[in-house]
């Protein structure tokens, strides 16, 4: 076998160096290992073995001495789009509603939550500058920053440069978009040339890319203007990070959610006008739904994630987290694309209008995750709005037994554990804030221990969690879930389906609830639209935490 030969030679070489110093792996060493796998050799089967283990650990010598950078791409590519699945490639023009006259509010803390729309109707009619809307913004990032926890790092001199090109464009009358002027903040997994990128996590504080991810200049190709840097749970898990918990602006003595946590708290606390997230398995769905603001989870490839943090390359998605659903349509239309570079990216349209056609709607809602909630619940009120709007809403069974969220934990510790394998070696991990056993430390050795053969049957049976996904979405355009109850979360972060996460009413400690739209591969502009149908009906998405008024 010309593999073998290849190999055995290059493997001897090392050993001969002694580069590597082990333990020999004998019939013992493989009873024991037989145990965490599920299997049983025999005796005769083991003493066969020993000589090919022998060359695998010399295999992964080998990977340990190349300490692979966490942005080295990962060639067995994530594709959402099934076989037979067709898509429109057509962009139609965008059209935005800016109202023509906006007045500046008497106090002037309410534009803290004035709308993308109202906020460039303000600075294209020049009844406010983008330098004096900066300042404005990191003024109040100044003030709450430290309560909520969620800054990282104010970038003021990226800001006042961007602010003033802003201004001297639209005094030369050249208008880029409804983003021109406005400030965001971005969640600190994205590197930005000229600061540190630290993924929230104390071994990466001083960490500097000489590069700005993908995502970033395109909102400044847009001349939208960034202020912050944000907090996120270290290394995209939940809401801690080295500079401690980030806070709910509801209830500042709850967390956020996570791992977009400063993302979710900024907004909502109208720190910033939008802000850019990530999600791998409940991202932007969690944060948005903790802290009452509107999340899209774009479809998988939709936006490329060049210069972000990977955490699990067939899963990391990049979405923005805004005040309503326009406001995430305008930033989506200014984010998504490809660039070349991320490989799992595809330029496909993003054809919004802002109106639906309800008559030829389809839309499901998930019966067993919602009917057996009280009548009175913010979840049966939605449904009972969107009947009033004319929408017909038929209840089906979410699919069982397909273990996505089982499934897809274990692809993405496995990814996670890859990407961050340098981190688990280099014994860094203990440096980590949270050290729990289900927190990344443990999960990236245990995840050590999964077996290519199960990971890639794992990724096999992904497949038929999508056939699945695909089966109910030719029934439905879209489908209404709770955005964390049961395996809808789990199967659609698996199909790479789209979802808006948006708030719908409050509960009786007076904290936002929320609800999921779930819609169809590439069906953004359908799905967002529909978002927009319900909170132009009722207006949950303009309350605010009184805090931060």
């Amino acid at each position: 076998m010309l593999l073998k030969k290849l190999i055995i030679p290059f493997i001897l070489f090392f050993f001969a160096n002694n580069l590597f110093a082990q333990q020999p792996i004998d019939t013992s060493t493989i009873s024991n290992a037989e145990k965490m796998y599920g299997l049983h050799f025999n005796a005769a089967q083991k003493d066969s073995m020993l000589e090919g283990l022998e060359e695998n650990l010399g295999n992964f010598q080998y990977l340990h001495q190349s300490n692979l950078p966490n942005s080295s791409p990962y060639t067995l590519l994530f594709d959402p789009i099934l076989p037979g699945m067709h898509f429109d490639k057509k962009q139609i023009p965008l059209k935005w509603d800016i109202p023509a006259n906006v007045a500046m509010p008497a106090n002037k803390n309410e534009l803290a939550f004035y709308s993308i729309p109202q906020l460039a109707s303000l600075l294209k009619n020049k009844k406010i500058s983008a330098v004096e809307l900066a300042k404005f913004f990191i003024e109040r990032l100044k003030k709450f920053g430290d309560t909520l926890h969620c800054v990282i790092a104010i970038t003021e001199d990226i800001a006042m440069k961007q602010a003033a090109k802003a201004d001297a464009d639209l005094a030369k009358g050249i208008y880029k978009s409804p983003l021109q002027g406005i400030p965001y903040g971005i969640k600190d997994l994205f590197s930005v040339k000229g600061t540190k990128t630290t993924w929230g996590a104390p071994p990466y504080k001083n960490q500097q890319f000489d590069e700005t991810a993908f995502v970033a200049q395109q909102l400044e190709k847009a001349g939208a203007v960034l202020i912050a840097k944000l907090s996120l749970g270290e290394l995209a898990m939940d809401d801690v990070w080295f500079g401690g918990k980030t806070r709910n602006p509801w209830n500042i003595n709850t967390g956020s959610g996570g791992s977009s946590a400063g993302s979710g708290s900024a907004t909502a606390a109208g720190l910033v006008v939008f802000a850019i997230g990530t999600e791998t398995f409940g991202s932007i769905v969690d944060p948005s739904n903790k802290c009452g603001v509107t999340g899209l989870r774009p479809t998988f490839g939709s936006v490329a994630r060049t210069g972000g943090m990977t955490l699990a390359w067939s899963s990391d998605k990049i979405g923005p987290l805004c005040k309503s659903a326009e406001d995430a349509a305008i930033v989506f239309a200014y984010i998504h694309g490809s660039d070349g570079v991320d490989m799992s990216a595809r330029d496909m349209p993003f054809n919004y209008t802002g109106k639906i056609d309800l008559q030829h709607l389809k839309v499901g809602y998930v019966q067993n995750y919602i009917d057996t909630l009280p009548e009175n619940s913010p979840e049966k009120q939605t449904l009972s709005t969107l009947k009033k709007l004319g929408v017909k809403v038929v209840p089906f069974e979410f699919p069982h037994h397909l273990h996505a969220s089982s499934l897809l934990g274990m692809i993405i510790t496995v990814e996670g554990a890859a990407a961050f394998d340098e981190l688990t070696r280099s014994k860094k991990d203990d440096e980590l804030v949270q050290q729990n056993k289900d927190r990344w430390p443990n999960v990236f050795r245990t995840a050590r221990f999964v077996p290519a053969v199960e990971y890639v049957n794992a990724c096999r049976m992904r497949y038929m969690v999508m056939q699945k996904m695909d089966s109910v979405f030719k029934q439905f355009d879209i489908i209404i879930a709770p955005p964390e109850m049961g395996d809808q979360l789990g199967a659609t972060n698996m199909s790479g389906n789209p979802s808006i996460t948006i708030p719908v009413g409050f509960s009786n400690e007076g904290m936002p609830v929320c609800i999921s739209f779930i819609g169809k591969l590439f069906d953004e502009g359908r799905l967002v639209a529909f978002a927009k149908l319900f909170q132009d009906a009722t207006g949950f998405h303009k309350k605010h935490p009184e805090m931060f008024r």
